[in-house]
């Protein structure tokens, strides 16, 4: 089977891994163009063509996918199937309509829950014990087509969208592998999804990284665990300066939401904060310029007091 690969980050770099370890061969590998990053803003390649240059594989970045020329690029390839995985835009129907077998996707969800850009961190965020990934024919709406497999995977309480993540990384090339298998037979089903029981997970926004400490001790676990390690999410010092929280824990505590309750710089050290019910445990901060450090660093040097309010 001749396979066109569609993707941009980690978890599709992983899937492109697993079909090629799967025996697949992939004619080219689509992905989108480079990007400024760093500090010195140096262009970037996206994970998928980093290592579809690795293995030899041709890289195409299109800057529009309904180009006549990237359109005749694709038939002239003649893929049996395209398998997208993450590219992060939707393709149009004269793109889906060009491989013999059609467009197969692979969704971080177990559709139709969490459509759209950020299944895996809307999952934690939401307090979820549950989630997976989801193969399907591709349609023109959001992550609408029939599905083809699924597999589940717990959400465990230690889980955040890194650790997710890279346990999706490693499911996602056997299962697409699976269902390439299927879809040479004629095998693949098509279940379609209940409309009645699908939900949206909207792209992450700055404002969605805000936390508020009016919320529930647990629901604010949920909600660092789901963004950490990346964008991470935050709060305020009193003086305006940004405290971003990579990693904490709720515990018993009562106050002003936002007041530290105690700080304590022993072995990993922690800072307390009182949440709307419970408290939060705070062990691994990222203070407004600085890198990552633990708790008991941030407070051993006196960069926060008790009783002062994180808002």
């Amino acid at each position: 089977m001749k396979l066109i690969f569609m993707g941009t980050p980690d978890l599709a770099a992983a899937c492109l891994s697993g079909l090629l370890d799967g025996g697949y061969t992939v004619t080219a590998a689509v992905t989108q163009a480079d990007r400024p990053r760093g500090r010195g803003y140096a262009l970037t390649p996206p994970p998928v063509k980093e290592l579809a240059m690795a293995r030899g594989i041709p890289v195409w970045q299109p800057t529009d996918l309904r180009a006549p020329e990237f359109l005749a690029q694709i038939r002239e390839a003649a893929p049996d199937a395209i398998v997208v995985v993450a590219y992060g835009r939707i393709l149009p129907p004269a793109l889906l309509d060009c491989p013999r077998l059609g467009c197969i996707n692979l969704h971080a969800s177990l559709l139709p829950r969490y459509r759209g850009a950020a299944p895996i961190q809307r999952a934690i965020m939401n307090g979820e014990t549950e989630t997976g990934l989801t193969t399907m024919h591709m349609a023109e709406g959001l992550d609408t087509g029939d599905m083809i497999l699924s597999e589940r995977l717990a959400i465990r309480p230690e889980d955040n969208f890194g650790t997710l993540h890279d346990r999706m990384a490693v499911c996602g090339g056997p299962l697409l592998c699976r269902t390439l298998a299927m879809l040479a037979t004629g095998t693949a089903p098509r279940l379609v999804q209940d409309e009645a029981k699908a939900s949206y997970a909207a792209k992450i926004r700055k404002e969605d990284c805000a936390l508020d400490f009016r919320r529930s001790a647990s629901e604010l676990d949920c909600h660092i665990r789901g963004l950490s390690p990346a964008p991470l999410a935050f709060c305020h010092r009193p003086d305006g300066r940004m405290l971003k929280i990579l990693r904490a824990e709720p515990t018993e505590g009562s106050g002003k939401p936002g007041e530290v309750l105690a700080l304590s710089d022993r072995r990993e050290g922690s800072i307390t904060v009182a949440c709307g019910t419970g408290a939060l445990r705070i062990r691994e901060v990222v203070p407004e310029g600085k890198g990552r450090m633990r708790a008991a660093d941030y407070v051993r040097g006196r960069q926060i007091r008790e009783k002062e309010v994180l808002y």
